[in-house]
């Protein structure tokens, strides 16, 4: 802005008269830049200044020797600053002049500086960042409103709603702080101070944060961190606003480093140590900022366009086209369980009809009638059930099935739990059908018959009838019976998850019957299930030969199975104890123990050992995934504390830890393989390994792992043996190691994995120290780029929230100097939210059309 030279008769040049007393009201205007369009002046800020935005227009009111600013046009929270300097009374009026001169050159330093070069917003990165920035990400605009206003009908307290609802009336429910500092910027921007506001207010508010012009975002955002609208952003208040992002994202990590964060960023937008930053210093960040988008490029277009149209959903408006092509997938992807479950209801339903009929053509049918045809029909399907039940829980011989046959192929192995469970179903509906129909109709039908008819039942129930309803319960069938069904009604009941994983809020007493003890011991009542279920089966009332029970029959080679497998796991482990290396306690409540490899023990990653320790319970033996790879010297597991056992091994090795220095991960550490002193630790027992889903990774040319949370651990150890075989092969191919090993295995698979995508999604920050190392070690040394990894954080609002934008910024700028991701700790940049799962198929679909794609999803702990 010119403003014009003002001396004693400046005043005469604008109309006014030279009388020193009179005073003169009207514009103060000049050109910000070389221009002659003076039209096309707009009211928009001047923190945007675009080409045909070249005035700015202050108005002054001039008495005497004092200036005052009436209004100001086209300028930003600075040129206010800048014009306030004009209402200092002057004591003359050259000194007034000088006043108008000084201010007239810091406008016109303001105009001409490169930092209002326009900056590009044609580039991809910054055609993304016009798309963020938002604070309301759901039902913007008038749609939107709707629901504000009956929320703040809702809130209110007597027409007006308090600062501290404003969150929850315009969805900010989980940021209250954010949600907060929002409301202070937008009532400073319309000079409230009061913290409660109307309808009307609200509306004001709701219309400036969903607008849509970034522009209008970006200044609001500025606003949330100028708190004194100087339109300067001085050091503290970068803090401020960095710990306030923090906490929305819930990064305990960055708001323990506010400082050195805050450094960095003036640092890189203050180089000439100004001691502030300006919003264009914030623009130009946010656009032209490296991207890190979750958003997968592929090398073609074409066939990217190609592939998402196939991928787009039918819309299919015939309800029946609809089921049966949604039936077409469901069999697609469960076509092993769909066949292994028909087999199993049709061998039940067989058996069941098999004994109905046989019974109906006896003497018994016409005095007990289709009470005992029910009740031999649901007996001989127990029978079966009973024996099945145990065929899944045989470890040993599930994974030699699995490994050395082809029967994986066609059999559903890895869900063998999910089977038990199901047989489980089978045997309680068995017992309710068996149990109820005896109870409650035969022997009632038989106390009641009459002499005739109870003629023929004298070989089976004696020549006395009984003459009450307590001679079937006393007799053997009866108490065996009775107690087999309290036995397992405890160990049902107990293994379901509200009880196994304490989810109930029960009173403490009851509390301690419940949790994995309770269920682990509760199971082991099988035993005792097994041995009167033999007897029940022996004394049978109508059955008086040794052939036609058949109880022992169906159970004889199942239960044999079962006691090898417990012998073999009971010798097996009594000599693979191993020696604790290393001990680390991370947060989220995970321990990581590595540990010495026993002689002779080989096993393929995706696989799982079960651990025992006596120090906690001399019985118990729990599943862990190997985190380890199978070409490492040391055995490694994860263990996240959810239960009562976990529990209290943590507490017994974080005794023997002691804080991390500097350059280790973790809250607590104990390498005691290199300690001098070492500490006297509980001792570990471990049997396996035993087959899991995710062993067969080197059959598939591409793998796409996708893991949640601890469920990640059995990837892990795929992605470090992947790494190790390319590197192996790699060695091989330059001829830097030879390849020994090729002709005294030649049986040996070949490893077929060429390329592999790794996601791990998890909802804590900390959660990325448990594989820290494993991260840098693949970023260090996987310099062909044959794993890419990816990190998700879901605490982190999606990239494009205001709430996240200030982090993003941050891990750019941090990522791009130092090489580190500012939230994992690895040299692996981390994405927000939760992934797109329809570009990342589309991404590995497109990069890999004519390979074979192997998925592994791990979700929970194995």
């Amino acid at each position: 802005m010119d403003i014009q030279d003002y001396k004693d008769d400046s005043l005469s040049e604008t109309g006014s008269t030279t009388s020193s007393r009179v005073g003169y009201s009207g514009p103060l205007s000049g050109p910000l830049v070389t221009t002659t369009n003076k039209k096309n002046s707009s009211r928009k800020s001047a923190r945007f200044k675009d080409q045909d935005e070249c005035y700015v227009e202050i108005t002054l009111d001039v008495r005497d020797d004092s200036v005052s600013v009436q209004n100001i046009r086209g300028g930003d929270s600075e040129t206010a600053f800048l014009a306030s300097r004009l209402e200092r009374k002057p004591s003359s009026s050259s000194a007034l002049s000088a006043r108008l001169r000084q201010v007239s050159q810091e406008l016109k330093r303001m105009a001409s500086s490169k930092r209002f070069d326009k900056v590009d917003r044609t580039k991809s990165g910054a055609a993304r960042a016009l798309k963020g920035l938002k604070f309301i990400t759901k039902n913007v605009g008038t749609e939107g409103w709707g629901e504000v206003e009956k929320r703040f009908d809702e809130l209110a307290v007597d027409g007006m709603l308090p600062k501290s609802s404003f969150g929850q009336c315009i969805g900010m429910n989980e940021s209250k702080d954010f949600a907060s500092e929002l409301f202070d910027a937008l009532a400073r921007r319309r000079g409230l101070t009061s913290s409660s506001i109307t309808k009307s207010e609200l509306r004001g508010f709701w219309e400036q944060i969903t607008d849509q012009s970034f522009d209008a975002r970006l200044e609001t955002f500025f606003d949330m961190v100028d708190k004194n609208l100087d339109g300067r952003i001085t050091e503290e208040e970068v803090k401020e606003i960095i710990a306030l992002s923090a906490s929305a994202n819930k990064l305990s990590k960055i708001q323990e480093r506010v400082e050195e964060y805050a450094a960095l960023i003036m640092e890189e937008l203050d180089p000439h140590n100004l001691g502030y930053i300006e919003l264009y210093n914030l623009e130009m960040l946010l656009l032209q900022a490296p991207s890190q988008s979750a958003n997968l490029l592929t090398d073609s277009r074409v066939l990217s366009q190609m592939l998402s149209q196939r991928l787009v959903p039918t819309k299919d408006r015939n309800p029946i086209k609809k089921c049966c092509r949604g039936l077409s997938y469901f069999v697609q992807d469960n076509w092993k369980r769909i066949w292994v479950m028909l087999l199993w209801l049709s061998i039940c339903a067989g058996l069941f009809t098999w004994k109905f009929i046989q019974y109906k053509h006896r003497a018994v049918f016409h005095v007990m009638g289709y009470c005992v045809t029910t009740a031999k029909g649901a007996a001989e399907t127990l029978k079966f059930n009973m024996a099945l039940i145990l065929l899944p829980v045989c470890r040993n011989t599930i994974t030699w099935l699995r490994s050395r046959t082809k029967l994986g192929r066609v059999v559903p192995f890895d869900d063998n739990i999910n089977f038990h469970k199901v047989i489980a179903v089978g045997i309680a509906i068995g017992v309710g059908l068996h149990a109820g129909a005896h109870l409650t109709c035969d022997f009632p039908r038989l106390l009641h018959a009459t002499d005739e008819e109870y003629e023929p039942m004298k070989p089976f129930f004696g020549d006395d009838r009984p003459d009450d309803y307590w001679w079937f319960v006393k007799g053997t069938e009866g108490w065996t019976g009775v107690v087999m069904v309290v036995l397992m009604a405890i160990s049902y009941t107990l293994a379901q998850p509200w009880f196994r994983r304490n989810r109930l809020n029960l009173p403490k007493i009851l509390k301690k019957l419940t949790g994995f003890n309770a269920f682990w011991y509760s199971h082991h009542l099988f035993v005792i299930v097994y041995v009167l279920f033999i007897i029940h089966g022996y004394f049978l009332y109508l059955s008086k030969k040794w052939y036609k029970r058949t109880t022992w029959m169906y159970l004889a080679v199942p239960v044999l199975l079962y006691a090898c497998e417990r012998l073999i796991r009971a010798f097996r482990s009594g000599y693979k104890s191993v020696r604790i290396l290393k001990v680390a306690v991370y947060p989220g409540n995970v321990l990581a123990l590595q540990m010495s490899k026993p002689q002779g023990f080989k096993y393929t990653s995706g696989q799982y050992i079960f651990v025992n320790c006596a120090a906690v319970s001399q019985f118990q033996w729990h599943p862990f995934s190997i985190t380890s790879a199978p070409g490492d010297d040391y055995l490694s597991i994860h263990i996240r504390t959810l239960g009562d056992w976990t529990s209290q091994l943590k507490s017994i090795f974080a005794k023997v830890c002691q804080p991390p220095s500097v350059d280790q991960s973790g809250l607590l550490r104990a390498d005691i393989g290199q300690a001098d002193n070492r500490p006297r630790i509980p001792k570990l027992l471990i049997d396996g390994p035993y087959g899991a889903p995710a062993q067969d990774y080197k059959d598939y040319d591409v793998l796409l792992l996708v893991g949640l949370g601890i469920g990640a651990t059995p990837l892990i150890s795929i992605i470090k043996d992947v790494l190790n075989n390319i590197k192996q092969q790699k060695e091989i191919e330059e001829g830097i190691t030879e390849d020994g090993g090729a002709t005294k295995n030649s049986k040996k698979k070949p490893f077929a994995t060429k390329r592999a995508y790794f996601y791990w999604v998890t909802r804590e920050q900390g959660s990325f120290e448990w594989f820290r190392g494993v991260m840098n070690e693949v970023a260090e040394y996987d310099q062909d780029g044959v794993i890419e990894l990816h990190n998700y954080c879901t605490s982190v609002y999606e990239e494009g929230d205001a709430r996240s934008a200030l982090i993003t910024m941050l891990q750019s700028i941090h990522h791009a100097k130092n090489g580190l991701d500012i939230v994992s700790g690895t040299r692996v940049k981390t994405h927000f939210a939760r992934p797109n799962w329809r570009t990342v198929f589309k991404h590995v679909a497109v990069k890999h059309t004519d390979e074979r794609v192997g998925k592994s999803y791990s979700l929970i702990l194995i």
